[in-house]
């Protein structure tokens, strides 16, 4: 039974049908179809690491990036790495090739939901911002304490549209109406030049920008969201006939959604949306609705949080 209470800082979102996906962008995104999905109650912002160390400190729960990793579960990596630890962002200097996430990747010993930039960096996660270095397990605990869900990647792109069918993004067709910036992404040329034109240089307190038709903050920047739907490039082709549109549809198989290039530790991966504060206009421009990212997993960093839902 819902009651006011249990969905305090919720939204409740109609169902109805709408343009999930794109023809205009990645591939992965494509092809653009036609979904319904019923109702529900969407968390209007981000869960911040004040509501994340409530569920800590009342179950003792610890997130992956808190445990050590087995070495028969990564044969071949290296023993440094086999330490608690997170992926941190790290800018480089200068411009580098854009092609090779690990000039400005690190895996770093000790970064954690606590400590996001590690041990050493004196920066403690700040109450308001979204929590981060979270997998998807994690989220997933999270949300089951709580009495909700993590939402299929339908039911996020719904609520992030706001009602604005087949925009390119969560206000209207333009990135910066106006001159005003609607979201933390990133200004300037990725991944060294960071203008700083939203304010910003890192995640930024939930709700600091305007929300969407829906009264739902953050949906596009800041942090990545996770999804409970596992990836598949691209979207399954639907049929365009009223009687055949999907209703409330679910991502691929877990089998399906292994990296085609594999390794030697194959690792199935989740949808994330909405993009994070390390978007640009020169790279990874997926600061949009129908955009779509696979996020391993088992992996965390400083650019991945959540939202939950209930559905009714």
């Amino acid at each position: 039974m819902l009651t006011a209470a249990r969905t305090t800082n919720m939204a409740r979102i109609e169902g109805g049908e709408f343009l999930m996906g794109s023809d205009h962008h990645y591939p992965e995104e494509a092809p653009a179809h036609r979904v319904r999905v019923d109702g529900f109650w969407i968390d209007q912002f981000l869960v911040t690491n004040r509501e994340f160390r409530r569920f800590v400190d009342e179950t003792g729960y610890r997130t992956v990036a808190e445990i050590a990793p087995r070495a028969e579960d990564y044969p071949g990596a290296a023993p440094d790495n086999l330490v608690p630890g997170s992926m941190v962002f790290t800018p480089p200097r200068q411009q580098v090739d854009t092609s090779d996430w690990r000039r400005w990747w690190r895996y770093l010993p000790g970064a954690c939901w606590k400590l996001p930039y590690g041990p050493r960096s004196g920066r403690k996660a700040l109450p308001d911002h979204p929590v981060v270095h979270v997998t998807f397990d994690d989220a997933s605990a999270y949300a089951e304490w709580a009495g909700k869900d993590l939402p299929t990647e339908a039911e996020w792109e719904f609520a992030c549209r706001g009602g604005l069918d087949g925009a390119e993004f969560a206000w209207g067709d333009e990135l910066v109406p106006n001159g005003k910036h609607l979201a933390n992404t990133w200004q300037g040329k990725f991944p060294n030049e960071n203008k700083l034109e939203d304010g910003y240089p890192r995640t930024s307190p939930v709700g600091a920008f305007p929300p969407n038709a829906y009264g739902l903050y953050d949906m596009i920047g800041n942090v990545w969201e996770w999804t409970s739907d596992w990836y598949r490039k691209g979207h399954e082709a639907a049929s365009d006939k009223p009687c055949c549109t999907p209703v409330n549809p679910r991502g691929p198989k877990r089998e399906e959604s292994f990296d085609p290039c594999g390794s030697e530790v194959p690792i199935a991966r989740r949808v994330l949306k909405g993009g994070s504060h390390l978007c640009a206009p020169n790279y990874c421009r997926r600061y949009r609705p129908a955009a779509r990212h696979a996020q391993p997993i088992d992996s965390a960093s400083t650019h991945i949080g959540f939202r939950c839902i209930i559905r009714e």
